[in-house]
């Protein structure tokens, strides 16, 4: 069976995102009220879906730029260039060209992975040396990361700030963005989603990753390593990337579960 005939299309009218081959296989579950709510809003301020989407590559372009200014990214052209080929095999997996994504990797010492609205995603350094540059585990990072965007967790985190309006976020001027990232910093934007959020990205991500011809059960390895550094008495630890996340051992079965593994 070809994997390259899968293809990963997403259904913003009702939450859901789906795979077809030969049929359509449904990842995740549907958003909840309170999402569809943030969704509505988003929308009915920054116009139609794919007006939505270009907006949102606005407000993480200010975003990005004030995170930067937090953690330096990382110099190196081939660590670069081995993300970016990762991130350019799952997003020709997207039927809905108008998402655009860039990954840069960072400089910071905790392995950690963010993404921001607008398709911008953040790698450090530390993380893929911790995966030992295994495409197949850094796959599942990348792809739970783009899942974040799709599924609008990432701009939905912004609207639940109470100092960031829609109609803030969506004015061309955006002034309220960048600050308020230099109040958060970077550790809130690594951590801040919701564990049913967090499930939601385990399964599209590691549906996208099989689309694009990765081997799933990377993603598995990639989260039992997270536990294993984290439980390390001599170990860089990932107690505050992990904070929020729902338990390492319920994201695995989840996953075995979701991708017959």
């Amino acid at each position: 069976m070809d994997r390259r005939r899968f293809l990963i299309d997403t259904l913003h009218s009702c939450g859901d995102t789906t795979v077809t081959e030969s049929g359509f296989y449904k990842v995740g579950r549907q958003a909840g009220v309170k999402y569809r709510q943030a969704k509505w809003i988003w929308e009915s301020v920054a116009g139609d879906e794919d007006k939505a989407i270009r907006t949102e590559y606005g407000v993480g372009q200010n975003m990005a730029a004030a995170v930067l200014e937090q953690t330096p990214g990382d110099p190196d052209p081939e660590l670069r260039t081995f993300l970016d080929d990762i991130q350019r095999r799952l997003a020709d997996r997207l039927s809905n060209r108008l998402h655009r994504f860039e990954v840069t990797p960072t400089q910071d010492p905790q392995p950690a992975a963010f993404a921001l609205p607008g398709g911008f995603l953040f790698v450090a350094k530390s993380l893929v040396e911790l995966c030992d540059h295994d495409q197949d585990e850094l796959g599942f990072v990348v792809a739970h990361e783009m899942a974040h965007v799709v599924r609008r967790h990432a701009i939905s985190r912004l609207l639940g700030q109470t100092a960031l309006s829609a109609a803030a976020l969506a004015s061309p001027a955006r002034g309220a963005v960048a600050p308020w990232v230099r109040k958060v910093g970077v550790q809130f934007l690594e951590r801040a989603y919701s564990r049913d959020q967090e499930f939601d990205a385990d399964e599209l991500g590691g549906m996208l990753m099989r689309a694009a011809d990765f081997d799933p059960s990377g993603s598995v390895r990639a989260l039992q390593r997270f536990e294993r550094l984290d439980r390390a008495a001599d170990g860089v630890g990932l107690g505050a990337y992990l904070s929020t996340h729902p338990p390492v051992a319920d994201r695995v079965a989840r996953l075995r579960e979701r991708l017959e593994l």
